[in-house]
């Protein structure tokens, strides 16, 4: 093997062996917990799943760190560039104008995270907060006309946040905090009609688990209809089938992620991805499911 290919892998490892070290850092669960309770605890109402970006059907915090990042490091770029001061001041105010709802829909979506994760989303939260603290030190130096010392601060702000970021982004797709992990249901649910079973075995207002090809699913009979959905639920996999059912509603046992039976639609986040309904229908008593869309 070519030597610098060597290094690479090697350097590789190492980076992702540091990436992943927080994620098993136990002394930061109480911490962690205390804050997760406290941040579950503000008064959000409805906005709280706006945060999340259920609206949106994705999480909307990746979305939102665009906006302090790409401010403050076009600030960055225009710091030396001449005539071009007041600019730069402007972007670094922007970005910490910005950085408000971008840190609390961030914090929305950590209070809801299983321990190791939430480990991580902890130091990516730290590291973005020095970051915060750097620029704004660097704005009230510029206002005070220490250019030099703004500049530094707002340097070493750029670097925090940087890494800060690769960080974010280790836990959203390397430790899959963000992905609809509901998505692969078309892929693995057949794309005929499957049996699941005579309609007598499943208890009015019960979460029943079956499996349709090589997808799992839960069937909630109301009355004489049924309802048949992905089981896995799309936020973090909780199993659905051991979740409870009320006003029409299935509740997720993990997080309390609440889907309407009847569309899958995300009445209660943390989920923000809807999840997937089978049609049904009833031949001869047995109970049959099709995914629209499968195969």
């Amino acid at each position: 093997m070519d030597v610098s290919a060597l290094h690479h892998r090697r350097w590789s490892r190492r980076l992702r062996r540091t990436l992943d070290a927080p994620a098993h850092w136990e002394v930061l669960d109480l911490p962690s917990g205390k804050l997760a309770d406290a941040v579950e605890a503000l008064p959000l109402g409805p906005y709280r799943d706006a945060l999340r970006g259920v609206w949106l059907g994705h999480p909307l915090h990746p979305g939102l760190v665009q906006l302090p990042i790409g401010c403050w490091t076009s600030a960055g770029l225009l710091d030396f560039t001449p005539g071009a001061r007041r600019s730069a001041d402007a972007l670094v105010a922007t970005g910490l104008l910005t950085a408000v709802p971008t840190a609390l829909s961030g914090w929305v979506d950590w209070a809801r995270l299983d321990p190791p994760r939430r480990r991580t989303g902890l130091v990516h939260a730290l590291a973005n907060t020095t970051g915060v603290l750097l620029y704004a030190g660097s704005l009230l130096a510029r206002c005070r006309g220490r250019r030099a010392r703004g500049r530094l601060l707002g340097l070493a702000g750029l670097v925090a946040i940087t890494g800060g970021g690769v960080l974010g982004g280790h836990l959203a797709y390397g430790q899959a905090a963000g992905p609809n992990r509901a998505a692969d249901a078309p892929r693995l649910a057949p794309a005929d009609w499957i049996g699941l079973g005579p309609v007598d075995d499943f208890p009015p207002g019960e979460p029943v688990r079956r499996t349709a090809g090589d997808l799992p699913v839960v069937v909630v009979r109301e009355g004489e209809r049924c309802h048949v959905l992905a089981e896995r639920c799309a936020h973090l996999s909780g199993p659905l089938a051991d979740g409870t059912v009320a006003d029409g509603c299935l509740r997720c046992p993990w997080h309390g992620s609440e889907f309407r039976l009847r569309d899958g639609e995300v009445v209660s986040g943390p989920a923000t991805s809807p999840q997937p309904v089978f049609e049904t229908r009833v031949l001869s008593g047995h109970l049959e499911a099709r995914l629209p869309g499968a195969g």
